[in-house]
């Protein structure tokens, strides 16, 4: 009976852990103007379905007029270009099919927060290697410019795909309790 509650613990402990939502925090992170981070290969991947975006986020620093709203989300199919299926923030135009802008934060003096949370239409993540990528980095495109984060960004309706690691240690852990004493 202990080794079943001990499954059961296990298995709960690594759903638990998915909420449909990822929140990704950055502190002082400087990005130059369309220069991205690749979340979904720092993330592992997406499954869900994303539905909104949410930024609660300040600029630090600001070089060239970028400014807090400049702080974007872009999906498209890797590689990185113009033309995806969703920008969000950002003063250059990306061309994607939907684009949206933040609500506040169009000021590039040090302290200004930008703070909004946006629906938008909703665009599938499997959890496999044809997915969208999901970007986070400065959209306005200006040569010189940059600017520094620190917040963070939710992306709402997803999960991070689970690690390899953590799907095996259930599927030990299930071995583990259907062993007889």
């Amino acid at each position: 009976m202990k080794k079943i509650a001990l499954v059961a613990g296990l298995a709960a402990a690594v759903a638990g852990t998915a909420s449909a939502d990822v929140t990704v925090t950055f502190t002082n992170q400087t990005w130059t103007g369309f220069n991205f981070t690749d979340l979904t290969a720092a993330y592992g991947g997406f499954s869900g379905t994303l539905t909104g975006v949410s930024v609660n986020a300040t600029l630090n620093a600001s070089t060239s007029f970028t400014y807090a709203d400049d702080l974007c989300v872009y999906v498209d199919v890797a590689p990185l270009s113009t033309g995806g299926l969703l920008q969000v923030g950002g003063f250059s135009n990306l061309n994607a099919l939907q684009r949206v802008s933040w609500a506040n934060g169009g000021s590039s003096v040090p302290g200004t927060t930008v703070i909004d949370s946006k629906s938008v239409n909703a665009i599938s993540f499997s959890g496999t290697s044809a997915d969208a990528t999901i970007w986070l980095g400065n959209g306005y495109g200006a040569s010189g410019t940059s600017g520094t984060w620190t917040g963070s960004i939710t992306l709402i309706g997803v999960d991070v795909v689970p690690a390899p690691g953590a799907i095996a240690l259930v599927g030990l852990a299930g071995l583990a309790g259907r062993r007889r004493r």
